[in-house]
């Protein structure tokens, strides 16, 4: 197959969906379509269990609109290729979409998140556009060394479940900018966007990370790392069943539950401009992220060449400049904001289809 090879990248997110086009290495289409909540709501009401299987055909249609009104659909895709989501644990690399890949991203195998529709768009797309379908380094990626496993009951571990598309595409770009192959570094590198993840790598492995979606900081609607007896007292108190309190968790916490909205660029602007409350919410955020990153740098024995800023928030000097004011002694910062991930996408279907790597399997049982 040659380098030029026609794939779209899909990476859906809470509320919006990003795609690319891409020839070979060349991004020729981008587009971010945005999504109410009002709009998923009503595909997937609040009062419901969580999961997102349910906004499957919405994001199809609206992929298909954005490629028609742009011209892209004229030409057949060779490829595919979705941001996997929380699937069995699995090493990184490149994998064919199967039919118990989809089973498990329908249903969540480890919990639901919006990542989960990475890999069913993608074999629904293939279906309408041509090509492979292909999902790359997935949420579930699991580099753990053993003691990470630990949480303190024998019958619940903890789990490697990160950002880690974005995680690794950034830092290969760090190691390169300081010079180095990544398997001689080590870094932390903290993931700011709508969940927040902080992850060590030992010479290019990722041997530790906060689960996002149940621990590390607060994010825009993500409760983090809640207290454990205060959250039971909590349901109990307020009546909350196990499926509402998930929702709460997920989509109602963070910047969304302290403010009311879950738009950090406006809270961080009213903090900017003296609101004393936005103020104190953000600060405690960027002390929360500071708390984790100094932990992690206790992973690599404080043996750390950069803490490595990315995500969406890391365009935010003010919030890095929060967290680096308390970091700043274990590492010099380096700041490379925005996501990776549609190109990462890309990159790893295009090493496939170029016959520079075979895809993985995803495993039965």
């Amino acid at each position: 197959m040659s380098d030029r090879a026609r794939i779209l990248a899909v990476n859906p997110g809470g509320m919006t969906t990003r795609i690319a086009v891409y020839e070979g290495e060349e991004r020729v289409f981008e587009a971010t379509i945005e999504h109410s909540r009002e709009e998923l709501d009503a595909l997937c009401p609040p009062n419901a269990p969580l999961e997102y299987a349910c906004q499957l055909d919405y994001r199809k249609d609206a992929i298909e609109r954005a490629l028609d009104e742009s011209g892209q659909t004229g030409e057949p895709f060779d490829a595919v290729v979705g941001r996997g989501g929380l699937l069995r644990s699995i090493p990184s690399g490149t994998y064919d979409v199967s039919e118990q890949l989809l089973a498990d991203a329908r249903v969540g195998y480890q919990g639901q998140h919006a990542s989960n529709l990475g890999a069913l768009l993608a074999d629904a797309l293939v279906k309408d556009l041509g090509g492979r379908a292909f999902i790359v380094d997935p949420v579930s990626v699991d580099e753990f060394d053993s003691l990470a496993r630990y949480s303190g009951h024998k019958d619940i571990a903890r789990k490697s479940l990160g950002h880690a598309l974005n995680t690794k595409a950034t830092a290969r770009k760090a190691a390169k900018l300081l010079g180095r192959p990544l398997s001689e570094v080590n870094l932390i590198v903290a993931h700011l966007g709508s969940g927040i993840s902080i992850t060590p790598l030992n010479e290019g492995r990722m041997v530790d990370v906060n689960n996002a979606a149940s621990g590390g900081p607060f994010s825009p609607e993500r409760a983090g790392g809640l207290p454990l007896i205060e959250m039971l007292d909590y349901m109990k108190r307020e009546g909350v069943a196990i499926e509402r309190m998930q929702r709460i968790i997920l989509r109602e916490s963070g910047l969304t539950s302290y403010v009311g909205t879950n738009d950090f660029r406006s809270v961080a602007e009213h903090a900017m401009s003296g609101d004393n409350k936005a103020r104190e919410v953000i600060e405690a955020m960027a002390y929360q992220i500071a708390k984790e990153i100094a932990g992690m740098a206790s992973v690599l024995k404080g043996s750390v060449d950069a803490v490595v800023y990315t995500g969406s928030m890391a365009n935010s000097d003010y919030l890095v400049g929060l967290v680096d004011d308390r970091v700043s002694f274990i590492a010099d910062k380096m700041v490379l904001p925005g996501e990776n991930e549609l190109e990462s996408l890309a990159s790893g279907a295009l090493e496939v289809l170029a016959g520079r790597e075979e895809p993985r399997e995803y495993p039965t049982d």
